[in-house]
């Protein structure tokens, strides 16, 4: 099946290979790789209608650009699929005017999706889905794909199932700093190891722990512990706040990534301060750290 692939970053690129060993034929656009089309108008003169593109690119405005660029360039009949995380409603209903079908797949796998494959969690409408289910296949591992619903659904289960992954994290953090604080000379890559077989927490996040203590010590000691995030916590915390619907552990997970990335917290002043204010307690001065 042709498929026209825009992005060949991380997950583009890997996809795309995925894709061309299950014998699909892929057509590629990337400004920053040789060898791609040299502009979306020429990939969409290299495939066939009814086309199918699909949109890698990182969030933000070239997210918005690309899509605007898809509608315009794209015939009725054809179909964009955008694997990322974005305002998937509203482009679904800006393509229908167009004729165009509009799909949104939640993509996870990171870079071990070339080997093990890519769940997908697709939204959209049951034409194009059912047309471009060998491409979903092909990605996925066995049992790794459903179409979960209408317009919107698929980015929507993707962006709850990245906030349910930080509640999963910063579990693990917590529980292997009370084993590196303890007074016990514990092995956590041995205790990550051991986890992982009967342990009721037993994770592929635990098996990625595991290697991560092998390549770096149990100690962690190369890597600074400062934790981005890419939104998705955020935004299922502003719908759980939308459906009231309380959810304190994905909550405390995305501020505990705020926490990491101070150096100093101002917070944690206010409270000294106070603390010194009504009861006298020692403070420790700047000039002493």
């Amino acid at each position: 099946m042709q498929l026209g692939m825009i992005g060949l970053g991380r997950m583009g690129g890997n996809m795309t290979t995925r894709l061309t060993k299950a014998g699909h034929d892929v057509k590629t656009y990337d400004p920053g790789v040789a060898g791609t089309a040299s502009s979306l108008a020429e990939l969409r003169d290299q495939l066939e209608a009814p086309r199918a593109f699909w949109s890698m690119v990182p969030s933000g405005k070239i997210t918005e650009d690309t899509f605007q660029a898809l509608i315009t360039l794209a015939e009725a009949g054809d179909t964009i699929v955008d694997g990322g995380n974005s305002d998937s409603q509203r482009r679904y209903a800006e393509a229908k005017e167009h004729g165009i079908h509009f799909v949104d797949a939640g993509v996870s796998g990171g870079v071990w999706g070339l080997d093990n494959g890519y769940c997908l969690m697709v939204g959209g409408d049951d034409e194009p889905i059912s047309r471009l289910e060998p491409i979903f296949k092909a990605l996925a591992p066995e049992d790794g794909y459903a179409h979960v619903g209408a317009s919107g659904a698929g980015h929507f289960t993707k962006m709850v199932h990245n906030g349910i992954e930080y509640g999963l994290m910063q579990a693990y953090a917590e529980g292997f700093e009370v084993m590196e604080k303890s007074e016990f000379d514990l092995d956590l890559h041995e205790i990550a190891g051991i986890w992982r077989y009967g342990s009721v927490v037993r994770s592929w996040l635990l098996d990625l722990l595991h290697s991560a203590f092998e390549l770096e010590g149990s100690h962690l000691e190369k890597i600074k512990g400062y934790v981005e995030d890419s939104g998705e916590g955020r935004w299922t915390i502003a719908e759980a706040i939308a459906e009231d619907v309380p959810v304190p552990v994905i909550s405390a997970a995305l501020f505990a990534r705020f926490a990491s990335r101070q150096d100093e917290s101002f917070a944690a002043k206010v409270n000294a301060a106070l603390r010194n204010q009504f009861g006298g307690h020692a403070v420790k001065s700047a000039e002493d750290s």
